[in-house]
């Protein structure tokens, strides 16, 4: 891995810059992800029970109510994306720095588990995302739509809902999602289209198996149904070359 700096740290996002290099692919800035389907569901979840599973200390969980943090699950498949055509799951809450003010709220992922090596070493290296390779599927068929991940052959978390229509056009959403990058609180700008097809909570099955994932989402009160679902297809997002934060 070679890396190099941006020439100008205050690049404007329609320049290009050029991170360095992993396994002789060049990685650059803005990152365009031109087709990727999505399935986002919202949980609300004990805060206190979020915050165990925040690591550090430069970050902490943003409760929505009293005691209560929101669990953010996000099911991809990405079909073109620089770093590869690979699926991920998203396991993250709402956050903001700590001591940062209630207008500041973005994201932190503290699971993210890939199927492909080269997106999972990528998204360590240059953002500092917890990427692990993991055994992913996703089917389709009449009856919807299936994300699963197993360990040692055995299922550890599923998730099925219906392909639903979407209603409109796609919401096109600004946020930072946080991470350790080098051990150094980082953050990294992004806008993600999220799909307009609602799902009706009632319609999402979630199955958990044995594993550590399984048990930290039991942790949070599930399975159980979430607030919101939706789904969407033909999505796009930009991911930003990200900074330190102070």
């Amino acid at each position: 891995m070679t890396q190099t700096e941006p020439s100008d740290a205050n690049a404007t996002a329609t320049e290009v810059v050029t991170w360095g290099q992993i396994d002789g692919t060049d990685i650059t800035f803005p990152m365009e992800v031109a087709d990727f389907d999505a399935a986002t569901l919202l949980f609300s979840v004990p805060a206190d029970a979020a915050a165990a599973l925040l690591p550090g200390e430069a970050f902490q969980i943003v409760e929505v109510a009293d005691g209560v943090a929101q669990l953010v699950v996000a099911l991809c498949d990405y079909h073109q994306n620089p770093w590869g055509d690979y699926l991920e799951i998203n396991l993250g809450f709402l956050a903001r720095p700590a001591g940062g003010s209630s207008d500041v709220i973005g994201s932190f992922v503290y699971r993210m588990p890939v199927d492909q090596a080269f997106t999972c070493k990528a998204g360590n290296e240059v953002m500092g995302f917890p990427k692990t390779v993991e055994s992913l599927a996703v089917t389709r068929s009449g009856e919807g739509v299936r994300f699963t991940m197993a360990v040692d052959g055995a299922p550890e978390l599923a998730i099925a809902f219906p392909e639903v229509e979407a209603t409109g056009d796609v919401a096109r959403v600004e946020t930072g999602s946080y991470s350790y990058l080098d051990g150094v609180p980082h953050e990294t700008p992004l806008a993600m289209d999220m799909g307009t097809g609602i799902i009706d909570p009632a319609d999402v099955i979630i199955e958990l198996g044995s594993g550590v994932v399984a048990d930290e989402l039991r942790s949070l009160g599930l399975p159980k149904a979430p607030d919101f679902a939706s789904w969407g297809t033909g999505l796009t997002a930009t991911f930003q070359l990200g900074h330190p934060l102070p």
